[in-house]
């Protein structure tokens, strides 16, 4: 099966007929081919979108929420095809597919539909001397580039507040995991779309999203990714002043104080650990316990870690599926070699597992838990972005707080504890841009969401994207 580009409402090869090889890696077999865009394809995208503009943006907010709200029904009536395509595009297990990553794209489109429709700005009355009133308009022609991990569910969290803002859109998804973004090309065209509004790109960051960042009539780019390719983008988007939102890479801690609901922290923490492969952003890949319910937590979770099932993603009992893609299948097993060279002792897995059958030749690497290393080594310093967690006790409060701030990172952190006052005290200095408190990965559309340090740029989310996607002009009325 050859992917095309969805441009000015229709589905058409790359301009240079070349395509990209897409990997199922639970089997390591090449089951499509993508097309290997350029500058070219970018540009036509670009002159699609600048062509439908100016009639996108001055519809109705309530007319664009309603192309929104069908963009969700055409993709929740295909919800099963859109499942088992992602779970064979990223290796993720298809009951994970089906009942978060899927619907929450569903629920993406469909929130910020409503949220448009609500959206307001402000007035500001100057007494006898007159008022102020502030104007959101779209910016143009935006980018949004997301990445491998939630595919579909990251790509709609962009795609659905730059189209209800009144912007026409650039996307690009990852190269390792386009599947789902083609099939929203189809929906796209089904439901009747305006032809420009929104265009589909596939093809290499190097070429695809490179093109996009220099592009000067496209205004605004949302990336989410590795930090190091946030670092390029912003390099050559900065100086062209276009608008940028950045969430990028996380070394997260999820702090275990010992008056915590020992229970409910160690089966959170599993699934924070280990959910999706521990390719999701926001697991906790550094596990801060303190000293005194060390070794109780240390057995519960080892002993619950150890159940967990990996297998065919296809299979609906797998728990754990494949990693992305051969390339990070090899960089996990290598940071998992770095950890023993540092002194880690492994405590659980540390190592690649063969699947029998159809996926004997998969990407699969067992859940692992590494404890022993100096809080500042490079296991725990650099993101692994992998099925590998590490545990270390403290002693204090404060300790506490030094670990969990003391790398590059500040994305999010969970904190478990029954005090009341030790929680908000803790998430007040815990640096991080989302915290959750005896839980994890709860959202609230409607909240800001990214990170800070060199965990990004800017927030996502409820009103903060709407405003990202616009700008602000104010309009001053004299009596």
């Amino acid at each position: 099966m050859q992917l095309r580009n969805y441009i000015n409402n229709q589905l058409v090869a790359p301009i240079g007929g070349q395509y990209l090889d897409n990997i199922d890696p639970s089997t390591g077999a090449v089951y499509s081919y993508i097309p290997d865009s350029d500058e070219k394809d970018v540009d036509m995208a670009v002159q699609a979108a600048k062509a439908a503009f100016p009639a996108w943006s001055a519809l109705s907010t309530e007319i664009r929420a309603d192309y929104l709200d069908k963009l969700a029904a055409g993709i929740e009536k295909r919800l099963e095809a859109f499942a088992k395509a992602e779970s064979i595009d990223n290796g993720k297990p298809i009951k994970l597919a089906r009942i978060v990553d899927i619907p929450r794209s569903v629920s993406n489109f469909r929130f910020f539909a409503s949220a448009v429709r609500q959206f307001s700005t402000d007035t500001h009355d100057m007494g006898n001397e007159g008022f102020n009133y502030t104007l959101r308009q779209p910016i143009g022609v935006v980018a949004c580039i997301s990445p491998w991990n939630l595919p579909l569910y990251l790509f709609t969290w962009k795609i659905a507040p730059a189209l209800a803002a009144g912007n026409c859109v650039i996307a690009k998804p990852s190269e390792i995991t386009p599947m789902t973004a083609y099939l929203l090309s189809e929906v796209a065209i089904e439901v009747g779309l305006p032809a420009g509004v929104l265009n589909i790109i596939h093809g290499l960051g190097g070429k695809v999203g490179n093109a996009l960042s220099h592009h000067p009539d496209i205004k605004a780019i949302s990336f989410t990714g590795g930090t190091a390719t946030g670092r390029i983008i912003a390099g050559i988007a900065a100086p062209q002043f276009k608008k940028l939102s950045l969430e990028l890479g996380g070394k997260n801690p999820n702090i275990i104080f010992a008056d915590c609901n020992l229970e409910a922290a160690v089966a959170t923490s599993v699934r924070s650990s280990f959910q999706n492969q521990g390719q999701i952003c926001l697991c906790g890949s550094r596990i801060l316990v303190e000293r005194s319910v060390y070794e109780v937590f240390k057995t519960a979770f080892l002993a619950k870690a150890a159940q967990l099932t990996n297998g065919d993603p296809l299979e609906e009992t797998t728990q754990q599926g494949a990693i992305v893609s051969a390339a990070h299948y090899q960089k996990v097993l290598d940071c998992i070699a770095l950890a023993k060279q540092e002194g880690g002792k492994i405590l659980l897995g540390g190592n690649a597992i063969t699947v029998k059958g159809r996926c004997e030749k998969g990407y699969f690497i067992a859940p692992t838990v590494i404890e022993g290393l100096p809080h500042n080594c490079r296991t725990n310093m650099e993101e692994i972005f992998g099925p590998v967690v590490t545990l270390t006790p403290f002693d204090t409060e404060e300790e506490a707080l030094m670990l969990a701030n003391a790398t590059e990172y500040g994305l999010s952190a969970t904190i478990w504890t029954e005090n009341l006052r030790k929680a908000h005290r803790v998430a007040a200095k815990v640096q991080a841009g989302v915290v959750w408190i005896n839980c994890w990965l709860v959202r609230d559309l409607r909240t800001p969401f990214g990170g800070v340090k060199n965990s990004g740029v800017g927030r996502e989310g409820g009103a903060e994207a709407l405003r990202f996607f616009t700008e602000a002009k104010n309009v001053c009325v004299v009596y």
